[in-house]
């Protein structure tokens, strides 16, 4: 499972490592390491180890060696979550903002709460689908957790992904109707992968449910996410950019130690659905 230093994601990992905050770093404290020479051939040999287990397999089996890698890992408290999210969805452009997910809008860090036009935390994988709440766990889980405006993530509410529906008012070219959220082009392959990751991590151990993408939606409380279908497109469509590539491997070196396998091998998605 040789992974080709020359393929762009490689390339996104190397920036990524340039750029790490250290777990003791605040918002406004921020240290960036230390160029490296060798930055990219470290970074495609420590991804290669992380994932030995997974070599060569496929399907289920697949599906179950990458539980067992990324089940290993250290857990953010809900409260946590939101200094989590001031490093981890960090504009490249302006350290004092963050990208909301849907949105796409650059905004303060500090605007961080529950009035109109702060961002709050979204739950892509919504936390009644499995109804496990803000619970440590899949409830803090940063790999689906991301900043958004609050007028725009009720708006989201717990819908189910699909195509079509009415404009967002604040989130340009996502759509909803009553039963299922599109999101904007730019991050739709970032939310399949959020939630495939979700279904790989969480299996029914450690007290939550057993999470699972089906092709439906209103999934409701089942611990169930759709559409299967459209996210396999939406995966191979926008594929992991450096924003996505570098929030990923912040979580891993920052806070919970352990990677979303989608972003480091969009291709396993067709493996195991």
């Amino acid at each position: 499972m040789r992974i080709s230093p020359h393929a762009p994601w490689v390339a996104g990992l190397a920036v990524a490592a340039l750029v790490l905050v250290p777990a003791t770093a605040s918002a406004g404290s921020q240290r960036t390491a230390a160029p490296h020479a060798d930055a990219a051939a470290t970074t495609t040999a420590s991804v290669d180890s992380y994932y030995a287990a997974a070599e060569g397999k496929t399907g289920a089996a697949l599906k179950t060696a990458l539980h067992d890698i990324i089940k290993n890992q250290s857990k953010v408290t809900y409260d946590g979550v939101w200094n989590a999210l001031k490093v981890t969805d960090q504009d490249p452009a302006n350290p004092n903002n963050v990208i909301l997910v849907y949105s796409g809008r650059s905004q303060s860090k500090s605007t961080n709460g529950g009035g109109v036009n702060d961002w709050n935390r979204e739950h892509v994988w919504a936390k009644s689908h499995g109804d496990f709440g803000t619970a440590t766990g899949p409830g803090t889980d940063l790999h689906h957790l991301r900043p958004e405006d609050v007028t725009v993530n009720s708006t989201r509410g717990n819908k189910d992904f699909d195509m079509g529906g009415s404009p967002v008012s604040e989130a340009s070219g996502s759509f909803t109707d009553s039963d299922s959220f599109e999101p904007r082009d730019a991050v739709k392959g970032d939310v399949a992968r959020m939630l495939l990751y979700m279904a790989v991590r969480y299996d029914g151990g450690d007290g939550f449910a057993d999470l699972e993408m089906n092709d439906k939606v209103n999934n409701g409380t089942a611990p169930l996410f759709g559409r299967i279908s459209l996210l396999k497109q939406w995966n191979q469509q926008d594929p992991p950019d450096a924003f996505e590539q570098r929030r990923n491997q912040v979580i891993f070196d920052t806070f919970q130690h352990n990677r979303n396998p989608f972003i480091d091998h969009p291709e396993w998605v067709n493996s195991i659905w």
